[in-house]
């Protein structure tokens, strides 16, 4: 029984994805009081995704040092670059383009490690290039802004580093352990993982469209449809470019989620912090479409990946 519900869930998480998130934009405040509490879900998922690797899994990402290193130089070149190149072309406000900016020079997001989890894609690797981009994000981040929009940010680098440690490697670390003490024991509960990550993910994309639901209601096309070909070039650019060099298929998607997926939190908060609330709306959307997007890769790559 459990199975089959795990099974339906996995089958349909687009179609519960696109449910929830309609009942969180009329009733918001269903999903809005998880706010405080999204640290804790995507550290649950973490723990869930280190019942199911071993240490020798991020060896072998250590060792696949080429594959990181495209990750994150991409992360921190395409990304900004896209971000003034759709603006520019698209004719955005000037707020609307500093926002972009400042999405664009955040490190991927603890979600991509999530996104790469449902992908069946390489988790290591995704983890190993959220870890190096957030620890170079109080240098670089803040180089790439002054450098596009001449303005001086600062980013402070050890919350980033203790934000990090306890949303993703702490819990990553006692999955790899427990799995590591009860070995097979844990097979027969393994299955339900996937599943629980998928409800915690629809449930974390309904807060987001909650918490956002009176901007979402203005409909700002033109800044969503630049925000949408931002996140679809770097995905693009992140699995093309592995693919040209000659990594796998299931690294280069991890590559490609790495490298389309902000810190789109991070990039709200140093928005309204050094530029004002107006230049927050294109993280906040890149928040909300990244995840969307990032299902609907991983259901894609599911597929491909189990060879249906």
């Amino acid at each position: 029984m459990v199975y089959s519900v795990c099974r339906l869930i996995e089958r349909h998480f687009i179609i519960i994805a696109v449910l929830f998130s309609c009942l969180a934009f009329l009733y918001p405040s269903f999903f809005t009081w998880l706010k405080p509490y999204i640290a804790i879900c995507l550290g649950i998922i973490m723990f869930g995704m280190g019942l199911t690797l071993e240490f020798e899994d991020f060896a072998s990402a250590i060792r696949n040092y080429k594959a990181v290193t495209l990750g994150v130089v991409l992360q921190y070149t395409i990304m900004p670059a896209l971000a003034v190149v759709l603006s520019s072309l698209m004719g955005l406000p000037q707020e609307a383009l500093m926002g972009m900016v400042v999405v664009g020079a955040c490190p991927g997001g603890t979600a991509s490690n999530v996104i790469v989890h449902l992908a069946k894609g390489n988790v290591a690797l995704s983890v190993t290039m959220t870890m190096i981009s957030t620890c170079l994000s109080p240098v670089l981040t803040p180089l790439i802004i002054y450098s596009i929009l001449n303005q001086q940010i600062e980013i402070q680098l050890l919350p980033m580093i203790k934000s990090v440690f306890w949303i993703v490697l702490f819990p990553l670390f006692d999955g790899l352990v427990l799995r590591r003490l009860l070995r097979s024991r844990l097979d027969p509960v393994l299955h339900v993982f996937p599943s629980v990550s998928i409800l915690v993910i629809v449930m974390l994309i309904s807060c987001i469209i909650g918490l956002n639901r009176d901007l979402l209601a203005t409909f700002p096309l033109l800044v969503l449809a630049a925000v949408v070909l931002h996140n679809l070039g770097g995905l693009l650019a992140g699995y093309g470019v592995g693919r040209i060099i000659g990594f796998s298929r299931k690294d280069s998607v991890t590559i490609a989620i790495e490298v389309g997926m902000q810190n789109s939190g991070l990039g709200v908060a140093l928005a309204t912090k050094y530029f004002g609330a107006a230049t927050a709306l294109p993280g906040a959307l890149f928040s909300l479409w990244h995840n969307i997007s990032g299902i609907l890769l991983a259901k894609r790559a599911r597929t491909m990946f189990s060879g249906k």
